[in-house]
């Protein structure tokens, strides 16, 4: 498919058939979805009523195929190198002409620029631009013609002005001019499949999330199969780094798991015995055994990609019109250029009058010293390449298809195109803390110690702990540590409880780093770290305690923190008079504070 006009073909010939309750058509992903009744029309009549309207197709088992990169690729180098050949040869040709006629009134060429305007055109039209012809061609013997056929049209007349004049005929030579619309058609061509592509390219980079390959128990052993191959009910092998292939839910073991890619939230999740796991999430740092609960189609990010695929595949209100607009608009377009060329060839006199008319206030216009014959065929060819509705009928789906994969690349899930066409009503714009105005990786935001003890010792003995620990945050304060110029102590007898903390003996001293709750349990005396736990709740950190010999020393605060230009994007938004507003599931003071923060 080329053009609006093709799709409201494709989706009239599908209609037609009973049983079919729809058939919406896309042009910038080559996709029908069509809803029908199996008992009475089956894919294999689908595909050929769609063959039978003078268009390829195969059915892809119900669901969109995935983005095939190489099929992609293939056709973006087939599309570069068609706009390439016909600029390179069409260059000529245009200097050529500027050189030969400067800015005068159109005039007869002689023979050798006729001749070479010819020989330079021929292979745009021949090479470059043969797939152009073979659907323009196609769709009109089936008596569907649309805006391949009428560049066809309008070249192959243009073109065969060339001939006609080395052959002596009364008549300009515009063989340079169709190979001028060519490469024009072919640059369009090329700008609409490099667009698609890199859609493309922001899909499969939701698909890649994916693990590639699950470790499974089988008959007591661990046999690793490829990630599509998973069932429900098969029990996963998860070790620490590893992806998490399905959605399940663990059967044993304990670790925390980085679920941002999924939810946005920085923190990892602590996960045990009984809790849920979503598949392309990244085991951090435990042994997870999981029962896959969900597999293809069923599992979170395959919804997801979903989602992105339906609003690529949707339609504007707006593009809806255009398809049906031209559907018709080809032929009308077809005998508008016939009527013209006729009346330029049947009364030259009256045409004359009006362009002459007409130079008074467009003096581009000059049609004094041009033969009728010439005047007819260049007005019909106008009418021919100008008609096109390109912006409608390709920028518009091709917009819609990249808006929605760059918007799932960065994070932005669009649910259909119609979003898109009514943003611009749009009053009230409503950001997720986490993740949108945050970055969504957590950092050591403060160190705060008890009385009479510094904030050095307490980051110092904190990090020679949790230099043992696997777990993020514990990674995360070593690296802290590090960065401020503190390197950890040796630790011994070290020992993780799960999702609660840690404990080691550094220079003598049992230090114990952890959430307050696991202090307490332990017994330590928390009595001079209060305050300080309290006051970091209330900014939203996440609180990580250190106690040595049984007391609380100090606290150590752990956030996500807003980016740098959260601000300035918010001023833009409320800028153009927007209400902009910010949802978290933080409590309201932690709200208020990243509302102060951003300003």
């Amino acid at each position: 498919m080329s053009c609006a006009g093709c799709v409201h073909t494709v989706e009239t010939a599908l209609t037609k058939l009973p049983g079919v309750a729809s058939a919406a058509v896309n042009l910038a992903t080559g996709e029908a979805a069509v809803v029908f009744d199996p008992a009475r029309q089956t894919p294999a009549q689908l595909v050929e009523a769609v063959q039978s309207a003078g268009y390829s197709a195969r059915e892809t088992a119900g669901a969109a195929a995935e983005p095939d990169e190489r099929k992609a690729e293939r056709a973006l180098r087939r599309s570069l190198g068609r706009m390439a050949l016909a600029w390179a040869l069409t260059g000529p040709v245009m200097a050529l002409m500027i050189l030969m006629t400067g800015l005068m009134p159109m005039r007869q060429h002689d023979w050798v620029e006729a001749l070479l305007e010819v020989l330079l055109a021929l292979p745009v039209l021949a090479i470059a631009g043969a797939e152009t012809y073979v659907r323009g061609v196609k769709t009109a013997v089936h008596l569907v013609p649309s805006m391949d056929t009428l560049i066809l049209l309008g070249t192959v007349a243009a073109f065969v002005t060339g001939p006609l004049s080395l052959a002596g005929l009364p008549v300009a030579n515009y063989a340079a001019v169709a190979a001028m619309i060519m490469a024009f058609h072919l640059t369009g061509r090329y700008i609409e499949t490099r667009a698609r592509t890199r859609a493309g390219r922001a899909l499969r980079l939701l698909l890649e999330l994916g693990a590639k390959t699950a470790r499974v128990e089988r008959d007591g052993q661990e046999v690793v199969i490829p990630g599509e191959a998973v069932k429900v009910g098969d029990v996963l092998i998860i070790r620490p780094g590893e992806k998490i292939p399905t959605d399940g839910e663990v059967i044993s073991g304990e670790s925390a798991v980085d679920e941002s890619a999924a939810r946005g939230e920085p923190l990892p999740v602590d996960k045990t015995t009984g809790d849920t796991v979503i598949g392309a999430t990244v085991n951090l740092n435990g042994f997870l055994r999981v029962r896959a609960t969900r597999v293809g189609r069923d599992t979170y990010f395959a919804q997801v990609v979903r989602i992105v695929r339906e609003a690529q595949s949707s339609k504007l209100p707006i593009q809806q019109f255009a398809d049906r607009v031209t559907g018709i608009f080809v032929p009308i377009i077809l005998g508008i250029a016939l009527a013209t060329f006729l009346l330029w060839l049947l009364f030259p006199d009256p045409m004359r009058a009006v362009a002459a008319w007409a130079a008074g206030f467009l003096p581009w216009v000059k049609v004094s010293g041009v033969k009728t014959l010439s005047l007819a065929v260049f007005a019909g060819v106008a009418v021919l390449v100008i008609a096109c509705p390109c912006a409608m009928g390709l920028a518009t789906p091709t917009a819609l298809m990249v808006a929605a994969g760059l918007g799932a690349k960065h994070g932005i899930l669009i649910r259909n195109g119609e979003a898109i066409q009514l943003m611009r009503s749009v009053r009230v714009v409503i950001l997720d803390k986490t993740g949108t105005i945050t970055r969504g990786k957590p950092e050591v935001a403060e160190v705060t110690p008890a009385e009479g003890v510094t904030s050095e010792e307490v980051l110092r003995l904190a990090a020679s702990v949790e230099k043992a620990s696997e777990h993020p945050i514990a990674r995360m304060i070593v690296a802290h540590a590090r960065r401020q110029g503190i390197e950890p102590q040796e630790a011994a007898r070290f020992e993780a409880v799960p999702g609660q903390g840690t404990r080691a003996t550094v220079g003598g001293r049992k230090i114990r780093v952890g959430k307050p709750e696991y202090l307490s349990r332990a017994g330590v005396n928390l009595a001079g770290v209060r305050s300080i736990v309290e006051q970091f709740q209330a900014d939203g950190k996440t609180v990580v305690l250190v106690a040595a010999d049984g007391q609380a020393i100090g606290a150590i605060g752990v956030m996500d923190t807003v980016k740098e230009d959260s601000a300035a994007a918010i001023r833009a938004l409320k800028a153009l008079g927007l209400r902009v507003v910010m949802i978290t599931g933080d409590h309201e003071r932690t709200a208020r504070r990243r509302e102060a923060s951003g300003h």
